[in-house]
Protein backbone atom coordinates (compact mmCIF):
# COMPACT_ATOMS: atom_id res chain seq x y z
CA UNK A 1 0.00 0.00 0.00
CA UNK A 2 2.78 2.43 0.92
CA UNK A 3 4.50 1.63 -2.37
CA UNK A 4 1.35 2.52 -4.35
CA UNK A 5 1.05 5.80 -2.47
CA UNK A 6 4.70 6.60 -3.18
CA UNK A 7 4.28 5.80 -6.88
CA UNK A 8 1.14 7.94 -7.12
CA UNK A 9 2.84 10.76 -5.22
CA UNK A 10 5.87 10.57 -7.51
CA UNK A 11 3.62 10.64 -10.58
CA UNK A 12 1.68 13.59 -9.21
CA UNK A 13 4.90 15.49 -8.54
CA UNK A 14 6.20 14.55 -11.99
CA UNK A 15 2.91 15.68 -13.52
CA UNK A 16 3.18 19.02 -11.77
CA UNK A 17 6.77 19.36 -12.96
CA UNK A 18 5.71 18.54 -16.50
CA UNK A 19 3.04 21.26 -16.31
CA UNK A 20 5.60 23.76 -14.96
CA UNK A 21 8.07 22.78 -17.71
CA UNK A 22 5.38 23.14 -20.36
CA UNK A 23 4.33 26.54 -18.99
CA UNK A 24 7.98 27.65 -19.07
CA UNK A 25 7.95 26.98 -22.83
CA UNK A 26 4.53 28.58 -23.23
CA UNK A 27 3.78 32.21 -22.41
CA UNK A 28 7.33 33.44 -22.92
CA UNK A 29 7.70 37.16 -22.62
CA UNK A 30 10.34 38.99 -24.57
CA UNK A 31 12.26 42.02 -23.24
CA UNK A 32 10.13 45.13 -22.96
CA UNK A 33 10.25 47.98 -25.45
CA UNK A 34 9.53 51.54 -24.31
CA UNK A 35 8.30 54.53 -26.30
CA UNK A 36 9.52 53.15 -29.62
CA UNK A 37 8.43 50.99 -32.53
CA UNK A 38 8.07 47.30 -31.66
CA UNK A 39 10.27 45.11 -33.86
CA UNK A 40 9.58 41.37 -33.83
CA UNK A 41 12.09 38.92 -35.31
CA UNK A 42 10.22 36.50 -37.57
CA UNK A 43 12.79 33.75 -36.89
CA UNK A 44 11.66 33.74 -33.21
CA UNK A 45 8.00 33.00 -33.98
CA UNK A 46 6.73 29.43 -33.50
CA UNK A 47 3.41 27.75 -32.71
CA UNK A 48 3.94 28.87 -29.11
CA UNK A 49 2.75 32.44 -28.72
CA UNK A 50 5.41 34.98 -27.76
CA UNK A 51 4.39 38.00 -25.73
CA UNK A 52 6.07 41.36 -26.30
CA UNK A 53 5.66 43.88 -23.46
CA UNK A 54 5.57 47.50 -24.57
CA UNK A 55 5.46 50.65 -22.46
CA UNK A 56 4.03 53.64 -24.29
CA UNK A 57 3.93 56.88 -22.33
CA UNK A 58 3.82 54.92 -19.06
CA UNK A 59 1.00 52.59 -20.16
CA UNK A 60 2.00 48.91 -20.06
CA UNK A 61 0.77 47.00 -23.08
CA UNK A 62 1.50 43.68 -24.75
CA UNK A 63 1.53 42.31 -28.29
CA UNK A 64 1.44 38.61 -29.05
CA UNK A 65 2.84 36.88 -32.12
CA UNK A 66 2.33 33.26 -33.13
CA UNK A 67 2.75 30.99 -36.14
CA UNK A 68 -0.69 29.63 -37.03
CA UNK A 69 -1.17 26.02 -38.20
CA UNK A 70 -1.21 27.22 -41.84
CA UNK A 71 2.32 28.66 -41.36
CA UNK A 72 1.30 32.31 -41.37
CA UNK A 73 2.46 34.62 -38.62
CA UNK A 74 -0.33 36.32 -36.70
CA UNK A 75 -0.12 39.33 -34.40
CA UNK A 76 -2.58 40.83 -31.95
CA UNK A 77 -2.76 43.03 -28.90
CA UNK A 78 -2.94 40.86 -25.79
CA UNK A 79 -6.31 42.18 -24.74
CA UNK A 80 -9.86 41.94 -26.06
CA UNK A 81 -12.56 44.43 -26.90
CA UNK A 82 -15.06 42.89 -24.49
CA UNK A 83 -12.99 42.17 -21.38
CA UNK A 84 -10.27 44.86 -21.49
CA UNK A 85 -12.00 47.15 -18.97
CA UNK A 86 -11.84 44.40 -16.34
CA UNK A 87 -8.04 44.60 -16.38
CA UNK A 88 -7.94 40.80 -16.68
CA UNK A 89 -8.94 40.68 -20.34
CA UNK A 90 -5.63 39.25 -21.48
CA UNK A 91 -4.67 35.85 -22.84
CA UNK A 92 -2.28 33.09 -21.82
CA UNK A 93 -1.51 30.01 -23.84
CA UNK A 94 -2.69 26.67 -22.49
CA UNK A 95 -1.69 23.81 -24.75
CA UNK A 96 -2.58 24.85 -28.29
CA UNK A 97 -5.09 27.56 -27.40
CA UNK A 98 -5.15 31.06 -25.94
CA UNK A 99 -7.43 31.48 -22.92
CA UNK A 100 -8.93 34.80 -21.79
CA UNK A 101 -8.08 35.32 -18.12
CA UNK A 102 -11.32 37.21 -17.53
CA UNK A 103 -14.06 35.09 -19.11
CA UNK A 104 -12.23 31.84 -19.89
CA UNK A 105 -13.05 31.79 -23.62
CA UNK A 106 -10.58 29.77 -25.67
CA UNK A 107 -9.15 30.65 -29.09
CA UNK A 108 -7.19 28.53 -31.53
CA UNK A 109 -4.04 30.05 -32.98
CA UNK A 110 -5.75 29.93 -36.39
CA UNK A 111 -8.27 32.51 -35.08
CA UNK A 112 -5.66 35.13 -34.12
CA UNK A 113 -5.72 38.21 -36.39
CA UNK A 114 -8.83 37.01 -38.20
CA UNK A 115 -11.57 39.18 -36.74
CA UNK A 116 -12.03 42.37 -34.79
CA UNK A 117 -14.62 42.65 -32.03
CA UNK A 118 -15.73 40.18 -29.44
CA UNK A 119 -13.66 38.55 -26.74
CA UNK A 120 -10.67 37.60 -28.83
CA UNK A 121 -7.16 39.02 -29.06
CA UNK A 122 -7.45 42.43 -30.77
CA UNK A 123 -5.94 41.83 -34.22
CA UNK A 124 -3.10 43.82 -35.68
CA UNK A 125 -3.97 43.60 -39.36
CA UNK A 126 -1.38 43.81 -42.18
CA UNK A 127 -2.25 47.46 -42.84
CA UNK A 128 -1.09 48.30 -39.29
CA UNK A 129 2.35 46.71 -39.45
CA UNK A 130 5.34 46.54 -41.76
CA UNK A 131 6.54 43.04 -42.63
CA UNK A 132 9.90 42.25 -44.22
CA UNK A 133 11.64 38.91 -44.75
CA UNK A 134 13.05 39.04 -41.24
CA UNK A 135 10.96 41.41 -39.10
CA UNK A 136 7.51 42.68 -38.25
CA UNK A 137 7.43 46.31 -37.14
CA UNK A 138 4.51 47.87 -35.33
CA UNK A 139 4.95 51.61 -35.20
CA UNK A 140 4.97 53.62 -32.01
CA UNK A 141 2.16 55.72 -33.48
CA UNK A 142 -0.05 52.67 -33.92
CA UNK A 143 0.80 51.44 -30.42
CA UNK A 144 -0.17 54.87 -29.05
CA UNK A 145 -3.62 54.47 -30.63
CA UNK A 146 -4.18 51.28 -28.59
CA UNK A 147 -3.22 52.71 -25.17
CA UNK A 148 -6.81 53.16 -24.01
CA UNK A 149 -7.43 49.39 -24.18
CA UNK A 150 -4.63 48.88 -21.66
CA UNK A 151 -5.46 51.65 -19.16
CA UNK A 152 -6.87 49.12 -16.62
CA UNK A 153 -4.60 46.23 -17.56
CA UNK A 154 -3.51 44.08 -14.61
CA UNK A 155 -1.14 41.55 -16.18
CA UNK A 156 1.82 41.21 -13.85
Amino acid sequence: MKRAVLVLTALAVLGVNIVFAQNAVLNQRKPAAADTDLVIQIADITENALFYPVDIDGIKMEVLAVRAPDGTIRTAFNTCQVCYNSGRGYFVQQGTVLVCQNCGRRYRMSQVERQAGGCNPVPIFPVNKKVTDSTITISKEYLEQAKAMFASWKRG
